[in-house]
């Protein structure tokens, strides 16, 4: 879990403004950025299975993006923060871990709302910001942290033209990245909730 600083540049190098383009800028009408991918029911791989994934940057260079909806599950927020470098003295609860795809499960970031900025924070889209350094835990014990959060460990990783591929055999299909369906208390149904705006452009 060491790797969470800076993990952000490791992934978005050189594609940041393409996976967080400023409100006034529009992106290109076929990139998936800022988008949330959903996985079809027929969907075989088990890597993906029922699956809702943030799409952080989409182009020539291929696809990455964040798995939202599946839990890890729980352990104590001081023992977190301490392997990750960090004072949990004092500090209480839980924190909630997520799988954020296949691709080095060692690497960490968080997911939140757009209150919260640090130096390694991008803006994904309206409602949605990412943030690589774990700092942004020690914010979230410490009640100085984003209003809403989901910590993913992984991610997903398409080759160029592999994902156009999979869309267009029917393996997914895109939504807008609606904050009030990705923060929704039950990240369990958030998958069903996400097949129901199938076809619905928000």
């Amino acid at each position: 879990m060491a790797r969470w600083i800076g993990c952000l540049l490791v992934l978005l190098v050189n594609g940041a403004q393409a996976a967080a383009p400023p409100a006034d800028r529009d992106e290109p009408a076929a990139s998936l950025a800022g988008r949330l991918l959903v996985a079809d029911p027929g969907l075989a791989d088990p890597n993906f299975d029922h699956t809702v994934v943030l799409i952080l940057r989409d182009g020539s260079e291929g696809t990455l993006g964040l798995v939202l909806n599946r839990p890890y599950g729980k352990m104590p927020t001081a023992e977190l923060l301490r392997r990750l470098g960090l004072d949990g003295k004092g500090v209480t609860g839980e924190t909630e871990l997520f799988y954020g795809g296949p691709v080095q499960p060692e690497i960490g970031m968080v997911v939140h709302s757009p209150d919260y900025e640090g130096p390694h924070t991008l803006r994904i889209a309206p409602g949605l910001a990412v943030t690589g350094d774990p700092e942004v835990l020690a914010d979230l014990a410490a009640g100085k942290g984003p209003r809403q959060a989901i910590p993913v460990l992984g991610y997903a990783g398409w080759a160029p033209g592999q994902l156009a591929g999979e869309i267009a055999a029917g393996a997914w299909f895109s939504i807008p990245a609606d904050p009030t369906l990705v923060f929704a208390p039950d990240a369990g149904s958030m998958w069903k909730r996400a097949m129901a705006r199938r076809g619905i452009e928000l």
